[in-house]
């Protein structure tokens, strides 16, 4: 009989606990469904709070993951609201969000590409990072990292497992252009992506490939530009494919310093004026041209845009992705973030790329097998060409 009593009164207070939870989670509902709360969320946003209230004290599973479903809840809701370039991010992705704004990223300092069969082609590398400091040189081949193969189709895991955490160590075995085989061991760092490089082609073309619009890119393209002036460039080409955007402000100074005077970029927010920036007379006096593909977004298009509306100059490449819409990313308090559209923008004549792009005047695609910005590049041939005429 004491067992029984045990056993029942250990239910009843399982079964008073759980009315307690259910009583808490009704009371906290009211109290949020009363003054400011409610004319601040609405009703939508009552019952968004009102069931994760729920979820906290009533739902049956205690150690259910709210974290998780709060992620997944805010990442449908922003998908919810019909902007394709709205965005939610959990705190570990709003990290590597920011770092990659930062134009910082970890790894060994090399650029690769996938068209050896053996491995990885090393490109490029920068002499100050990991890999140069470990004598790699441009022309390896990285056949294995770690001591696992990335020939053939494992290429495409072969940049993955050389990313890692800052200061760990990574192997990789290199097969250098004399045949010879040999391994060596980096250090992974956090390294700063200069988001601009330029070459001299063949008729005095400079060529410049911008890879974003984030933290310090306006420094980089100037730079590279700059260096290429200094060399004699008689002609300047500017590639913005695979150009995912940035920030204004970096937009905003590039603009400013490739063309000449006029207005060149119009800010429409939400809940300020429209603003019309404009370039001052202080320019790069060259004949230009520029490459964008269906991958060129937000400022890379705008650029683009631009450059064909203030200096004629001519646009080589496929359809782009057409968007008009700059975003801001508000800080979370679960350490996430979301990014919302906040503006419009246009170009310094108030036109918007929204839902058309931007339609090159030599509309062509890559060759299957091109290399972007090598001599296969069939798209920065034709521009090439547009320029000598």
């Amino acid at each position: 009989m004491e067992e029984q009593t045990v056993h029942t009164g250990k239910k009843q207070r399982r079964k008073l606990a759980g009315w307690v939870k259910v009583l808490i989670a009704v009371v906290l509902t009211l109290a949020l469904s009363t003054g400011l709360w409610c004319v601040l969320l609405g009703r939508g946003g009552m019952a968004m709070v009102q069931t994760f209230l729920l979820a906290r004290f009533a739902f049956v599973e205690e150690d259910a993951d709210l974290d998780g479903a709060v992620d997944a809840g805010l990442s449908a809701f922003v998908k919810g609201l019909g902007d394709r370039w709205s965005y939610y991010r959990s705190a570990e992705g709003y990290e590597s969000l920011k770092a990659t704004r930062a134009n910082n990223y970890v790894g060994v300092g090399i650029t690769v590409d996938y068209t050896r069969e053996e491995g990885l082609l090393v490109r490029s590398v920068r002499e100050d990072g990991p890999a140069g400091r470990a004598g790699v040189v441009p022309g390896d081949i990285i056949t294995a990292v770690d001591g696992t193969s990335i020939a053939g189709e494992a290429r495409q895991e072969g940049t993955v497992r050389i990313a890692g955490e800052p200061g760990t160590q990574v192997v990789l075995t290199l097969l250098g252009e004399d045949g010879a085989s040999r391994d060596v061991m980096c250090i992974r760092a956090t390294l700063h992506n200069l988001s601009a490089s330029g070459k001299m082609l063949e008729g005095c073309v400079g060529y410049v490939k911008l890879d974003n619009f984030y933290s310090g890119s306006a420094d980089s393209f100037k730079q590279a530009v700059d260096e290429l002036v200094e060399q004699g460039a008689e002609s300047l080409i500017v590639d913005v494919r695979g150009n995912p955007g940035g920030y204004i402000s970096e937009l905003e100074k590039i603009l400013d310093y490739l063309l000449p005077e006029g207005p060149v970029f119009t800010h429409k927010p939400r809940w300020w004026r429209e603003t019309v920036y404009r370039s001052d007379e202080s320019c790069i006096d060259l004949p230009m041209a520029a490459i964008v593909n269906a991958d060129s977004y937000s400022a890379a298009e705008l650029l683009a845009a631009q450059l064909r509306e203030s200096v004629d100059a001519p646009i080589v490449g496929e359809l782009t992705s057409g968007k008009g819409y700059s975003q801001i990313t508000f800080p979370l308090i679960n350490g996430g973030g979301v990014g919302l559209s906040t503006a419009t923008y246009c170009t310094g004549s108030g036109h918007s790329l929204i839902g058309e792009g931007i339609v090159p005047d030599v509309e062509l695609e890559l060759d299957e097998g091109a290399v972007m910005g090598e001599e296969s590049d069939n798209q920065l041939r034709a521009a090439v060409e547009l320029l000598r005429k």
